[in-house]
């Protein structure tokens, strides 16, 4: 692997990408990073649609943000992708993956053939038989995955991993911080959200729920008929602080806290969900992060319907920014920059 690492994030209608020089270090630094907009219907909630339309979008990025390395790590997690429960056999790693598609059929939406599969392990137990391995299968339809890959590889470069997104966004807000105890940690996407509990650090379970803040604009658009640019303007000045004045920004705010509350009852359904089946463990805080984290008054609203503290992940602690990069333009963009940072620091994972 070269000393420097691209993070790439294809989300709903941008790219957004990181350079990390010397990933492996205890301290790696942040050289390069930049965005650019999608075209439309290139890429459906995190899945490539149009290999070429995204190859020539990922040109230009790194034309625009001058990248130096090619390698890169890809990440997926939208709804096509599965993380469940799974106890094996004591086996080694090679041994498990082995024998996966004879284990897991019924548990997939698509046959075997279709699905990339891969197993982590959680613990380690005695079973009815014997010892066991106790951790999470993890599922992903193998055309998703490979029309990511096949993007890149037109935009000539070279993808030396793909890593699901939930596990890269908990290493760079999680395990780089040392978290001891039970933490729920949530990223609000675009089109996906994702929840992980981690306990000391380790992946419990994982959910990802198939709305994010792109929900937000697209009901406001269609509730107010209005253009999408005009209903994410609304939704970034107005968020969830109730304090409209005007008719329309009333109805606005009405549009808003519909959407958002749905979004809300499930993050606190699956956060509950896993503390009830297990009730050893306790659930100290949310660390919130992702494009969606950043409307007004979210934070709050979630810590209210979950009655736990909820803080903001920071994506850049433990990294150092190289010179090369301005703070005053990087700061404000760096919750949406989570994902492509995640990613290229669990290459080394």
């Amino acid at each position: 692997m070269s000393k420097s690492i691209v993070g790439v994030d294809i989300g709903a209608a941008s790219l957004r990408a990181v350079e990390i020089a010397n990933p492996t270090s205890a301290r790696p630094t942040l050289v390069r990073f930049g965005e650019v907009p999608l075209p439309a219907g290139s890429v459906s909630r995190g899945e490539v649609v149009e290999p070429q339309a995204v190859a020539a979008a990922l040109k230009t990025l790194w034309s625009q943000a001058g990248f130096k390395s090619k390698e890169v790590v890809l990440g997926m997690g939208n709804q096509r992708v599965l993380a469940r429960d799974l106890t094996v056999a004591k086996a080694s790693k090679a041994r498990i993956k082995e024998s996966l598609p004879f284990q897991v059929q019924d548990m997939l939406p698509v046959p075997v053939a279709d699905a990339l599969l891969d197993f982590y392990p959680v613990s380690e137990s005695i079973g009815e038989h014997g010892p066991v391995i106790n951790g999470l299968l993890i599922a992903a339809v193998k055309d998703a995955v490979l029309g990511n890959v096949r993007a890149s590889k037109l935009a000539g470069l070279n993808a030396v991993g793909v890593d699901l997104i939930p596990f890269a966004v908990s290493r760079l807000l999680v395990n780089r911080s040392n978290s001891k105890g039970t933490v729920a940690l949530i990223d609000i996407g675009a089109s996906t959200t994702s929840v992980v509990l981690l306990s000391d650090g380790v992946p419990q379970f994982v959910r990802i729920i198939p709305s994010g803040g792109d929900d937000v604009t697209t009901d406001l658009a269609t509730r107010l008929e209005i253009p999408l640019e005009l209903a994410e303007g609304a939704k970034r000045s107005l968020g969830l602080v109730a304090s409209s004045t005007t008719k329309e920004d009333k109805t606005a705010s009405s549009v808003i806290f519909e959407t958002v509350n749905e979004l809300l009852g499930s993050l606190r359904n699956t956060v509950s969900y896993y503390a009830n089946t297990r009730p050893s463990e306790t659930v100290s805080h949310i660390v919130l992060t992702g494009g969606g984290a950043q409307m007004i008054g979210l934070p709050e609203a979630l810590a209210e319907v979950t009655r736990m503290e909820v803080v903001m992940g920071d994506p850049l602690s433990g990294i150092t920014v190289g010179r090369s990069v301005s703070e005053q333009t990087l700061r404000p963009n760096v919750l949406s920059l989570t994902t492509a940072l995640g990613l290229a620091l669990g290459s080394a994972a």
